[in-house]
């Protein structure tokens, strides 16, 4: 079978994942979990947050795209010989509203807002539904549930209850928080940014402590409101790309698209690159550059030249938005594919003065050791096909890119089985070594576990898996909390 044939095909393995999207997906409360087989190694201690869209459907009304399914956290704690997890939804108020409405009420990233002349009371604004449902960081004493649309919500370290809206003790009601913090790996210190549409957008630059209370901030001018999902921290500098995807405010405004629709990729106005000096948050350099789209960077750091290096997963355009709203139906038919490419980019001037493919491999979500951040790591992890001309359905594999030797190991999940974003937990006396950790949706039994693996050892069987209480939603974004 050719590769166009079997992308034609309808009998395409969407049909198998679908039922994550179609079939019930329950909350539950903090419960031992069962061992599958192996056991759970004895330096794995700490906690597993993963967060992502539950949500899909209420009174026979399909969401419109991924990304408007109200956030629920999992939640999986080990304790070098056994472990226990939760599943929650985040009780944001639009959540508990459209609970009680029985129906979703609010606009969203792919919801359109119910135009003014028709809006009723109770039913959606030009103001989205705050959904929680991206990623989450963890804290000394709280788990924050990220959604790049506004604030984050506070949660349970433990049981992943709601506690309530978190202002870092500093940000507005009207500010944003964005969804992939960078936390300094010898300091604990955080930064992040958020976007502040309106006739000046506005890039919003956070630094705060280890605690998550806001130290310093400032803001940045743009030239219209553009989508950014990422960026980088690479010694002492922030470094953003913002993609020529930009939004067309007046479709929005009166109601006619939703805000993924209001979304134009403009390849013409190429992507800027900004340098800005993490210690003052203000803009060293800008330049424009060939234009490309990326939702996520992985390792970044200063070479020994003094050039910031940074690896992400490249596409050629936006078609990404679309094979994503396309995902809740099952059948996503998009080819949308991303690689995985290494930047040099010059801070004295922000030019890319260098770009190359590392792999040819489709991929997404690369994640590196927390010892390795930084610094020149040799290995990262990511999310893959099994087949590498399948092209329009969901990730089926991870896999560790070996950067010395040029190689790509992956790991051996069987069929019908779907993993999430590789995380790494390190192991406390070997930090450069540890174990990686995804939760596996398995389609045949519309059931959900939690695999772990040695990190150097991917291509080998997992050394434990635990069996969740009922299947979870495909998430997004997670990360490791070790014991304190």
């Amino acid at each position: 079978m050719t590769v166009s044939q079997q992308k034609s095909s309808p009998k395409s393995a969407a049909a198998h994942w679908s039922s994550a999207f179609t079939q019930p997906i329950q909350e539950f409360p903090l419960t031992p979990l069962r061992v599958i087989s192996g056991q759970v190694p004895a330096g794995l201690r700490g906690s597993l947050y993963r967060n992502g869209p539950s949500l899909f459907e209420r009174q026979g009304e399909r969401i419109t795209h991924w990304f408007d399914g109200d956030g629920a956290v999992l939640g999986v704690h080990f304790d070098g010989e056994a472990a226990q997890g939760a599943y929650r939804r985040v009780q944001t108020a639009g959540y508990l509203a459209e609970e009680k409405a029985g129906a979703f009420r609010f606009s969203g990233f792919g919801r359109r807002a119910t135009p003014f002349w028709r809006r009723s009371q109770g039913e959606s604004s030009l103001s989205p539904k705050n959904a929680a449902n991206t990623s989450v960081l963890a804290l000394e004493d709280r788990l924050l549930a990220l959604w790049e649309g506004g604030l984050p919500h506070a949660l349970d370290l433990q049981t992943l209850e709601t506690i309530g809206m978190d202002d870092l003790q500093g940000l507005e009601a009207s500010q944003t928080f964005s969804a992939h913090p960078k936390v300094d790996p010898q300091t604990g210190e955080i930064y992040n940014f958020g976007i502040q549409p309106g006739r000046q957008s506005l890039l919003n630059l956070y630094h705060c402590d280890r605690r998550g209370k806001l130290l310093r901030q400032n803001k940045i001018p743009l030239q219209g409101t553009p989508l950014v999902h990422d960026f980088v921290l690479a010694g002492p500098y922030l470094v953003f790309f913002i993609s020529p995807v930009y939004l067309e405010v007046l479709p929005l405004l009166l109601g006619w698209q939703g805000y993924s629709e209001a979304l134009r990729w403009q390849p013409k106005r190429g992507t800027q690159v900004m340098v800005i000096n993490r210690e003052t948050l203000e803009l060293l350099q800008q330049r424009e550059v060939d234009p490309w789209f990326q939702w996520h960077f992985g390792n970044s750091f200063v070479d020994a030249d003094g050039q910031i290096v940074v690896d992400v997963v490249r596409y050629a355009d936006f078609q990404t938005n679309q094979f994503l709203k396309e995902v809740p139906s099952g059948q996503p038919k998009t080819d949308a594919p991303g690689t995985l490419w290494r930047l040099r980019v010059n801070p004295q001037t922000a030019e890319v003065a260098e770009a190359h493919r590392l792999h040819d491999r489709i991929c997404e979500f690369p994640v590196v050791s927390p010892a390795a951040a930084g610094s020149p790591g040799r290995y990262t992890f990511l999310s893959t096909h099994s087949d590498h001309n399948r092209t329009t359905d969901l990730f089926d594999a991870i896999a560790c890119f070996d950067h010395t030797q040029d190689t790509l190991t992956l790991a051996n999940l069987g069929t019908q089985r779907y993993p999430s974003e590789p995380i790494f937990a390190p192991n406390p006396h070997q930090p450069h070594q540890g174990w990686v950790l995804t939760i596996i949706y398995d389609a045949q039994h519309h059931a959900s576990e939690v695999w772990v693996y040695e990190s150097h050892r991917l291509g080998d069987e997992p050394v434990c898996r635990l069996a969740l209480p009922g299947a979870i939603a495909v998430s997004f974004h997670g990360t490791w909390r070790p014991a304190i």
